[in-house]
């Protein structure tokens, strides 16, 4: 096998797996040789390696023996990164236990927000939808070498991007009290670059951003469109980077979808690790519950709870996880104020806002939003006039679910794609009902994406 036949199955691979993730997850891959049938890659870290055997190992042998390559297993060695120079204060990191505790304004030139001493890794439960972003943060909060700069977590309100971010800080501030971490919401970051210019300090304000060695912003939408605050946080975030120095951000969507930022900022953030944490699954929710009934039944001694109402609860409320806990909260005190066991009946009655709420319907903007964040295109693509293949494929996948999981008429399902003909969506239901007999990977993305939508 030679280098230029990695360089061909590379082509072909980000074509199958997108753009995005070919340039997170395969380009930095360096083929190293083919002995025995084992294809040895030089990677970053035993992280990378692992996630890339595990989500796209199938797909790299499979190309590699399309071109002639004998491969029976792929094997994935960390290259080791330079060492850099630390500042003297961090020597001490690795000696002795450390305790975390807080720094005061007075300690601290730059506050930033209170951490939520709730918001630990030992209370965040892992699932499918959330494992690459939890991975992701527990590499960052390891400290060491910066991996990928930034880390960017984004999905909808509730699915414990804020969780992940105290985490990091919490785990940072334990294992190295040193580091000066700083976490605040891009409303904060805003309104204190606002107030430097009001007290004329913008320098103080530069200085202080500029020196801590972990930033992380919540948020990151909200200063879409806010011109001169978006000017600082560019030169801040680069100046950052440029020592080496590690940046977490979050937001509610992907840096390419957050309308009235500047094309220079969603470049920046797209160029370290993005990642998307998906809607809970049933499985997750449960966990959650499971993880929240326990604290409770400590909290309310000889509370019982019936058999099957943790799983009615995972089952029905879907929209996200601070809803569900908000609800099981509710719950226990409601059964705790009254005296009585909670159990189904008590469970409808009170909750029954909550409930009615949480039995939505899917939309058709949802899908369009789904499937374009899945194959990695624009979402104006979805429903414009481009007939690319690249484009066209997505946009039948979004018409065939807009007609198996909403009540709309192939007329209406027509007016929000772009005003198309009913005939051109039907013609795009049945091709991708054509192709599902032949096309595993099809089937199996419409599966997911049917996962993800329903919950």
């Amino acid at each position: 096998m030679t280098h230029e036949t990695w360089v061909a199955v590379k082509a072909e691979l980000m074509k199958r797996i997108g753009k995005n993730n070919f340039v997170t997850w395969i380009e930095p891959l360096t083929f190293s040789q083919l002995q025995d049938g084992t294809a040895r890659f030089d990677v970053p870290t035993t992280f990378f390696g692992d996630w890339v055997n595990r989500n796209y190992g199938d797909h790299i042998q499979s190309h590699l023996r399309k071109h002639g390559a004998a491969v029976e297993r792929l094997e994935f060695n960390v290259i080791a990164a330079p060492v850099m120079a630390a500042p003297a204060r961090k020597a001490q990191a690795a000696s002795g236990p450390k305790v975390i505790r807080a720094r005061s304004a007075a300690e601290d030139e730059t506050p930033g927000a209170p951490l939520d001493m709730r918001y630990t890794f030992d209370r965040f439960v892992v699932g499918k939808s959330n494992e690459l972003a939890h991975a992701a943060a527990r590499r960052v909060a390891e400290g060491g070498p910066v991996s990928f700069n930034p880390l960017f977590l984004y999905g909808g309100v509730g699915l414990g991007k804020t969780h992940l971010m105290h985490a990091i800080a919490h785990e940072l501030q334990a294992r190295q009290p040193e580091l000066r971490v700083l976490y605040l919401s891009a409303e904060q970051f805003m309104y204190r670059f606002v107030q430097s210019l009001r007290d004329r300090s913008v320098m103080d304000f530069k200085s202080q951003f500029r020196s801590v060695d972990v930033l992380m912003v919540d948020d990151v939408q909200f200063i879409a469109g806010k011109d001169s605050t978006q000017e600082e946080f560019f030169h801040t975030f680069n100046a950052l980077v440029d020592q080496n120095k590690q940046i977490v951000i979050s937001a509610d969507r992907a840096p390419s979808e957050i309308k009235d930022l500047e094309e220079r900022i969603k470049s920046r953030l797209q160029c370290g690790l993005v990642v998307d944490i998906h809607p809970t699954d049933y499985e997750l929710r449960l966990g959650v519950l499971q993880q929240k009934a326990e604290y409770y039944r400590a909290q309310y001694r000889g509370l019982e709870i019936a058999d099957g109402v943790l799983e009615f609860l995972a089952h029905r409320i879907t929209t996200n996880i601070r809803v569900l806990e908000g609800a099981l909260t509710r719950l226990f005190a409601f059964a705790s104020l009254v005296g009585r066991p909670i159990s189904m009946e008590l469970t409808q009655d009170c909750l029954s806002d909550i409930l009615r709420a949480s039995d939505r319907k899917v939309t058709i903007e949802e899908i369009q939003r789904r499937v374009a964040e899945h194959y990695n295109v624009r979402l104006s693509d979805i429903v414009g006039p481009k007939r690319l293949r690249t484009i066209a494929r997505p946009r039948q996948i979004a018409m065939y679910l807009a007609k198996q999981m909403t009540p709309r008429s192939l007329p209406e399902i027509g007016r929000r794609f772009g005003g198309r003909d009913h005939t051109t969506i039907m013609h795009g239901i049945r091709r991708i009902e054509e192709l599902m007999a032949t096309d595993s990977q099809l089937s199996d993305d419409l599966q997911m994406l049917r996962r993800q939508l329903q919950g």
